[in-house]
């Protein structure tokens, strides 16, 4: 019996917390890590400019983010991290430290297990063990930390390799200098993804050297000082077993004084202290979701998801307010945010921030008009204020109307309606093909249907802002263009599918594929995962199907329907349901369709077996790419029982909570509740609904009345409402003119 009782006491110590824990004690970094996710796990504070973390120094898709769970190798520690992307870039200035290796231009790594690995928002620690050295990591805003134990040795080391790179990413120059015996400034210059990439870095040490060895471009250096492609410096100690050695690294864009400068930020040498401020300011912002759920894994998944949402945009602007611009030059500015994978995380982690993160949306739109006066356009995929252009759209615009409609103050609308319009109207990107013929044509440029979809979204956010700005000409110029979607969408096949400049259909379309005639036609996917995005026109969709019932079973086949053998998608069109694809963002809002037809029981149905299949709380709990917070937003918003379909409509279509009880502290000082009665595994329907306290039968909340604060209570059960949801007048998206 004594041992039944202790075996119960352990079994419920691991599968429950024993005492009331922090928010932030939910969080596990390691969640997506593993497989397609491209997470990292290391150190950064909320939006951080630095961001610590291991890296495997493997090369491949898998390791985005310098890292992958799978991986049994380190090769450093760099400052600078890509979370969730599909391209590989960044990892500046890789440091690491060992014992006994001899001056060498060549690769070091050390084998790491699991076992002797940890991580907490703010903090990381592994044991090195081919050096038999631990490491451990934490930062404030702009300075990495670094802690690391020794065993005896009359060569210790701390490497700095600046030559190291992943994936896209390649040196182009870098440099190290000794100030003193315990301070160090250089820089890294590189060109991958982001075309000009300039880190500048200074360090100062708890201990000082005994030696510096310098290698420039292989070959040894008897200076103080070298520049070169690929730069390495060895600090040299003697040490007692035991003994740790503290650094700090601080970070700039600007200039080595910025990087100075940021190393004020931590005072001292109490490494503990600041890992444990790291995480007091991770639970600030956590605890503005509070959510009740005896269901211990769930809790840690959704709240390393809205950890996962505000690890970008990150800062840009140095600790003296400097950063370098769109054209290159050093130009002042504050609160400058980079790293904006809009593509994705328009269409929720935006939306989410204007819940969450609303006096920070702002300072994000700001930044994408400085991008715009410094460069004419405002930003598709910024990447420290390089243009990538990559993906489609112009997608700032949303994220932009969505602040402006929501009526979020302390940006300039009239700038920002001039920036919308000068993307809107470029002659780059195939917008000038999609102007003259109302569509893009496929002869004139790859993924010609996706383009259109996209930019007929955009120009419809375009003309709300007119319509709000009382600029009544362009509302009528872009409402025409926002149904462009229309000159790609066939009727006859039920797709939407690629048309030449002549008006003709492509005739070797076929709905599986991405490519036609060997040029892609989608973006990351076919014609089943993109002819749903019309989120300003669900009605005009619908009205492509002569019932509402043959549109209801075209959106069941698209969960149910198998693919033949096909090469030619891309790993992205994963976590698949049929041919919806949730590991890739173009699918995300599909699944709250079947509420625009007054059956919001399958959308719960979906809802339910996305959050519950496709997220877990293992190092592969993402299907797919995080994409800088998008993959994670979306369950952030699902899990709370609401999903923005048109991101910037004002409009949440309802969908199934995942939580007993979950509140959200608003920036306007007023809490929003949502009670799920008698939610449990199989009572997933929502059976009845009020808003505080009056009987509410929409399937869809407004932003407005979320802030006005209160509650929203279902009642759940095994089997759905009959009223709940049902009448045209309850159904979202009629409002959006």
């Amino acid at each position: 019996m004594k041992n039944n009782i202790i075996a119960a006491i352990v079994f419920l110590g691991l599968t429950t917390p024993v005492f009331a824990q922090r928010t932030v004690d939910y969080v596990n970094p390691f969640i997506g890590t593993g497989g397609h996710g491209h997470t990292y796990p290391g150190a950064v504070l909320p939006f951080g400019m630095v961001q610590l973390s291991p890296d495997n120094g493997t090369q491949g898709w898998d390791w985005c983010s310098g890292y992958n769970y799978s991986d049994s190798m380190i090769q450093g520690f760099s400052h600078t991290h890509l979370s969730g992307t599909g391209v590989g870039d960044l990892c500046d200035i890789s440091v690491l430290p060992m014992v006994n290796i001899q001056p060498s231009s060549g690769i070091v790594k050390s084998k790491f297990s699991h076992d002797q690995e940890k991580a907490s928002p703010g903090y990381y620690s592994v044991l090195l063990k081919d050096f038999n050295v631990r490491a451990e990591l934490t930062t404030s805003l702009r300075c990495g930390f670094h802690q690391y134990t020794f065993p005896k040795s009359d060569n210790a080391i701390i490497r700095f390799d600046l030559g190291f790179a992943i994936n896209y990413d390649s040196n182009v120059e870098s440099y190290f200098k000794k100030i003193n015996d315990s301070t160090f400034i250089g820089y890294r210059f590189s060109k991958g993804w982001a075309d000009n990439s300039k880190v500048y870095f200074a360090v100062r040490l708890s201990k000082p050297i005994k030696n510096l060895i310098l290698i420039s471009d292989k070959q040894s250096v008897d200076a103080t000082e070298t520049k070169g492609k690929d730069v390495k410096a060895q600090l040299q100690f003697s040490t007692v077993d035991g003994e740790k050695i503290l650094m700090k690294v601080g970070l700039s864009f600007a200039n080595t004084e910025g990087a100075l400068e940021s190393l004020k930020e931590i005072s001292g040498w109490n490494f503990n202290a600041v890992k444990e401020t790291a995480a007091n300011v991770w639970n600030k912002e956590l605890s503005k979701i509070k959510i009740t759920s005896h269901d211990l894994a769930f809790k840690q998944t959704f709240y390393t998801a809205l950890y996962h949402t505000y690890l970008e945009p990150v800062r840009f602007d140095d600790a003296l307010g400097n950063y370098k611009s769109a054209k290159g030059n050093i130009v002042k500015g504050k609160n400058i945010y980079t790293v904006e994978s809009l593509w994705d995380t328009f269409r929720a982690a935006n939306p989410l921030f204007t819940l969450t993160q609303t006096e920070r949306v702002p300072f994000i739109i700001n930044s994408f008009l400085a991008f715009y006066h410094q460069s004419g356009l405002l930003p598709v995929w910024d990447l420290h204020f390089n243009e990538t252009n990559c993906m489609t759209g112009y997608h700032a615009v949303p994220i932009i109307a969505d602040a402006i409609l929501k009526g979020i103050k302390g940006f300039d609308y009239a700038d920002a309606f001039a920036a919308m319009k000068a993307s809107a109207n470029q002659n780059i990107r195939g917008t000038n093909f999609y102007r003259q013929y109302g569509f893009l044509p496929q002869d004139k440029l790859e993924e010609s249907v996706t383009i259109t979809l996209e930019y007929a979204y955009d120009d419809w956010c375009i003309a709300q802002v007119a319509k709000r700005l009382n600029s009544m000409d362009d509302y009528k110029i872009f409402m025409k263009r926002s149904e462009s979607w229309k000159n790609v969408y066939d009727s006859t096949v039920e797709f939407a599918r690629p048309k030449n400049s002549d008006g003709t259909w492509v005739t070797s379309f076929n709905s599986f594929n991405q490519q036609v005639d060997g040029k892609n036609a989608f973006t990351e996917g076919n014609a089943w995962q993109h002819s749903w995005f019309m989120p300003h026109d669900v009605y005009g969709l619908i009205a492509k199907y002569t019932s509402r019932n043959d549109f209801k079973n075209k959106l069941d086949s698209l969960f149910t329907v198998e693919a033949p053998a096909s090469k030619d998608l891309p790993p992205d069109v994963s976590g698949l349901i049929g041919q919806y694809a949730h590991g890739n963002e173009p699918s995300h809002h599909i699944a709250y369709l079947y509420n625009y037809i007054g059956l919001p029981e399958k959308t719960a149905d979906l809802i339910h077996q996305i959050c519950n299949t496709l997220y877990t709380n293992k190092t592969d709990g993402l299907c797919g790419n995080e994409d800088c917070g998008q993959m994670s937003a979306w369950y952030v918003f699902s899990s709370l029982g609401f999903y923005p379909v048109n991101p910037a409509s004002g409009e949440y279509v309802i969908g199934v909570p995942s939580a007993d009880k979950a509140s959200l502290q608003l920036s306007n000082g007023k809490t929003f509740t949502v009670i799920a009665k008698g939610l449990s595994k199989s009572n997933k329907y929502i059976q009845s609904m009020k808003l505080n306290g009056a009987v509410y039968n929409k399937s869809f909340i407004t932003h407005a009345d979320i802030l006005k604060g209160g509650t929203i209570e279902f009642v759940m059960a095994e089997k759905p409402g009959n009223v709940w949801g049902r009448k045209d007048a309850d159904l979202p998206g009629k409002n959006f003119k």
